[in-house]
């Protein structure tokens, strides 16, 4: 069943929304996600490998409506470029205000900003920050990006999933913290899940052993059924280069 969320307390200002599994405690990694449509998460964080991490305190997630540390009564958060150009610009003001509400005195913290001219983000950013980091912040861009000051008041780092631009960071927010959350000890269950850390071949099959189509007929290897493990391991070897 989907996870609805749900504004928690009375504060207008309480900058944290959760769905009812984020108040649990956590072991291991904290994601703070700082963004103007926080509902995009319900379902991602509802389902699959990312709900079960979150149901066993291996991650812990909470959500930052940047709407709520706006200073005036529309909780507008976006205002026109300076020196012109089209579409709108997310301020700094409430952003920073979000971010600090997040961060507060914890230590361990690092604050990425999602934008497609952001550096590629890897599994090897994913690796380095579960050994080394235990709050990661997300700011999420939108329509014509972010004031670029956000970027040097906080420190931040601008990240990208690809060479591609989406209409909002959110889509890349919940890509990286899937990439960082599977790195998690526990998160998968069984180690060997990481693909990187093992022989992965690029063709995996089951049953059954043979599919019949339009009269032909499709097989799995042999030395797939063979159970000699050596052999296993060497046609994985060649399939994955």
């Amino acid at each position: 069943m989907l996870c609805s969320c749900k504004r928690l307390g009375s504060s207008k200002r309480s900058g944290s929304i959760d769905c009812c599994f984020f108040l649990l405690h956590y072991q291991n990694m904290h994601f703070h996600i700082v963004t103007i449509f926080p509902q995009m998460f319900a379902s991602f964080l509802g389902e699959s490998i990312i709900k079960r991490a979150l149901v066993n305190k291996k991650i812990k997630v909470s959500l930052y409506d940047i709407r709520d540390f706006a200073d005036n009564k529309h909780r507008k958060v976006d205002d026109r470029p300076y020196g012109g150009g089209p579409g709108m610009v997310l301020s700094l003001e409430p952003i920073v205000k979000a971010v600090l509400k997040a961060v507060g005195r914890k230590t361990g913290v690092k604050i990425y900003i999602t934008a497609p001219r952001g550096r590629k983000f890897t599994n090897e950013n994913a690796r380095d920050l579960v050994e080394g980091a235990k709050h990661v912040v997300i700011i999420c861009g939108r329509y014509e990006g972010i004031d670029a000051r956000v970027k040097k008041t906080l420190s931040a780092v601008e990240v990208s999933i690809g060479n591609y631009t989406l209409t909002g960071g959110e889509l890349p927010a919940m890509v990286i913290m899937d990439a960082i959350a599977r790195q998690v000890p526990g998160v998968l269950g069984n180690a060997l899940s990481i693909e990187e850390k093992r022989t992965a071949s690029r063709e995996v099959y089951t049953r059954p052993e043979v599919f019949t189509y339009k009269k032909r007929s499709f097989r799995v290897p042999k030395v797939l059924l063979s159970g000699h493990h050596r052999k296993q391991e060497e046609w994985r070897k060649d399939r994955a280069r």
